[in-house]
């Protein structure tokens, strides 16, 4: 019972030491091997990995952040009696898209009406009621040209680097996939000088292709998924901008005109 204890720990050992993992089919083992090529397919793909999450966060905070400042210059605006007391509060809240906006009608609007006469410029900053002798606009296309002109540039803000991840969904598979390419010719070239296709031999090669390819999906994937998702993103601000620009020249419109 002791020799037949002793045989079978040996061959357990032995069973054990043949399915151990080799540290030449591991990832590192595989990254140590590469090719020069590879080894540069592979940093690339990494700086467009990190580059593309650095904006995902940053955008994710900044997109957060206007959300929050745009609720509340919503509410200070629709509450105020007066223009003059929601500029005072830009300052604070200008992480907001409608801020833009609100300081491009509010400036267009005061040069309007300091046309008007020394009068008619201090009612500018007035929430207006009807009153007689009421300071009027001379045109109301042109406030709405200027909120139109303001809600370009605030788009273009809420846009910047957001392309960055686009062309990292479109070109990182490739980049991946020339390197896999790569891989696969010195696999064979290797298969040829050797004269062996063993699957020992074989392995390892394309394996180490395949890497890239893996490296390019992992770099896409989630440029893809938050570049749809921010983009949805600007668009749901760019919403809110047209609903402000027409609540501000339904303003301008039943007061100054």
């Amino acid at each position: 019972m002791r020799t037949l204890g002793s045989v079978w720990l040996a061959l357990l050992v032995q069973v054990q030491g043949d399915t151990a993992p080799d540290s030449s089919t591991t990832i590192v083992g595989l990254l140590a091997r590469s090719s020069v090529v590879t080894k540069i397919v592979l940093l690339f793909l990494a700086l467009f990995s990190i580059v593309s999450w650095s904006i995902i966060l940053y955008k994710k905070w900044a997109f957060g952040r206007a959300s929050r400042q745009t609720a509340s210059f919503i509410d200070v605006f629709r509450r105020s009696q007066k223009f003059s007391e929601v500029q005072a509060i830009c300052q604070s809240v200008r992480e907001s898209p409608l801020v833009g906006l609100f300081q491009a009608g509010y400036a267009e609007l005061t040069a309007q009406l300091r046309q008007n006469g020394p009068a008619d410029a201090a009612s500018a900053g007035s929430n207006p009621r009807p009153v007689a002798g009421r300071p009027t606009l001379k045109s109301l296309t042109a406030v709405d040209r200027a909120l139109l002109r303001a809600s370009v540039v605030e788009v273009n803000k809420l846009e910047r680097r957001i392309p960055f991840l686009a062309t990292t969904a479109s070109i990182a598979p490739f980049i991946g996939l020339f390197g896999t390419v790569w891989g696969i010719m010195a696999a064979f070239q290797g298969i040829g000088q050797t004269g062996s296709t063993n699957l020992g031999v074989v392995a390892p090669g394309i394996a180490e292709a395949l890497v890239a390819t893996a490296a390019g999906l992992f770099a896409a994937i989630p440029a893809v998924y938050f570049y749809n998702s921010l983009t949805q993103r600007v668009k749901l601000f760019a919403s809110e901008m047209d609903d402000f620009a027409m609540e501000f020249l339904n303003i301008a419109e039943r007061n100054f005109t």
